[in-house]
């Protein structure tokens, strides 16, 4: 593959919004968890909600789309100087040769919640909630698309918690095609009673801060995020994509394969279209979410497949799982170790489990980042890895 420039990119999470501040809170080892205060009915449990959201509003020429997901897709759009750099793409390329490729897994469904809640006796939704593009898991697209004044491809992504990653790949393939000229890619999942209780329905959501690979281990922590990225064929600056990897289990709804055989091929076709050797990797970004299968099976993959001195390490006892958003997250996280020179730890994890190889770490390490791996993963084994470069060539 053609390695893509990353000539601009942002974030907002539970630690911190734009990229200096989740950079701080990562070397700080501060956790952006916080007890459950979102739910109205009580739910013990730990949330990565982001600081600010409620305080926050769209431009009123935006007014028609919003919604807590659209306020964070907002917040991220607006941190890093992001909207700045996307809209002179727009004037650069033309503003239908930039794509849009985002991620997400429940969209606005949170306003549609709300909508149910507050229906009028004649079964109607309330006056403020009938806007019908806020009830569409196109939502978050058509938002961005309008927000930044795009008019080509906008394509939306739902694959579970791999959906952020995997607009990456897509967004190389427009560009190798010679669709596009440039790719706006990212994802935003906002927290919703669905989600929350929904996983807590399959006894996934832990009541502690998320512990992964964590021999005492017991769950999820779930949070909220967004994140952008502008992928360019060239540019004056930037770290670049050097490869991805797909693949689909189609071995369970909720569980990964027992071997982790979607897995394994994810990375390895990451690694083949960069043409690397897994010893070219300094630093693994896994999706390590604190549940017991993930966990295990991904640790399995990674001490399988890495020389022993590779770092690796999970970063949801920072951010929370974002779920859509996580491939995004993650993704800025491995571009911040290559940035800063350091590898984040795993906070939270006390004890490695006897599983871990010794590629996980539990610290954090200074040390110089020149190639980063992120995994993303998600259920009914929708797998991608994203490989990234501080240099175009190795």
């Amino acid at each position: 593959m053609t390695p893509l420039r990353i000539t601009a990119y942002s974030v907002a999470c539970g630690a911190g919004i734009g990229v200096p501040a989740l950079a701080d809170a990562l070397r700080e080892r501060r956790s952006g968890l916080r007890p459950n205060d979102f739910t109205e009915v009580p739910l013990t449990t730990f949330i990565g909600r982001v600081p600010g959201i409620e305080a926050s509003a769209l431009p009123a020429r935006l007014a028609e789309w919003e919604c807590r997901n659209n306020r964070l897709a907002w917040l991220a759009l607006c941190s890093d100087g992001f909207f700045e750099h996307a809209v002179a793409a727009r004037n650069r390329y033309g503003a239908d040769r930039v794509a849009l490729v985002l991620g997400t897994s429940t969209s606005s469904i949170g306003a549609t919640e709300e909508a149910y809640r507050r229906l009028l006796p004649d079964g109607q939704y309330p006056e403020d909630l009938r806007r019908p593009i806020v009830h569409t898991p196109h939502s978050l697209g058509d938002f961005v698309r309008e927000a930044l004044g795009l008019e080509g491809i906008a394509v939306t992504i739902g694959t579970a918690c791999s959906s952020s990653a995997k607009v990456f790949a897509q967004a190389e393939r427009l560009l190798r095609l010679g669709l596009v000229d440039a790719a706006i890619v990212g994802g935003v999942d906002s927290l919703c009673g669905s989600v929350l209780f929904g996983f807590n329905s399959l006894e996934l959501v832990s009541p502690e801060p998320c512990r992964p690979f964590d021999v005492a281990r017991c769950g999820i922590s779930i949070g909220e995020a967004g994140g952008f990225a502008l992928l360019e064929r060239d540019g004056a600056n930037g770290p670049w994509l050097l490869g991805y990897g797909e693949s689909s289990d189609a071995h369970h709804m909720s569980s990964p394969h027992p071997q982790g055989l979607g897995a394994r091929l994810a990375i390895q076709a990451a690694l083949q279209r960069a043409a690397l050797g897994p010893d070219a990797v300094d630093y693994i970004n896994l999706h390590g979410t604190a549940s017991q299968r993930n966990d295990e099976v991904e640790a399995r993959v990674i001490a399988d497949l890495f020389p022993a001195g590779t770092r690796a390490s999970s970063t949801k006892g920072w951010t929370g799982h974002t779920l859509g958003a996580a491939g995004i997250v993650e993704a800025v996280i491995a571009l911040i170790a290559m940035q800063e020179g350091f590898a984040p730890g795993t906070l939270n994890a006390r004890e490695l489990d006897p599983d871990c190889g010794p590629q996980i770490r539990l610290l954090n390490e200074t040390t110089d980042v020149r190639v980063a791996l992120s995994n993303s993963f998600g259920f009914g084994g929708s797998n991608c890895s994203l490989l990234f470069g501080r240099d175009r060539h190795v």
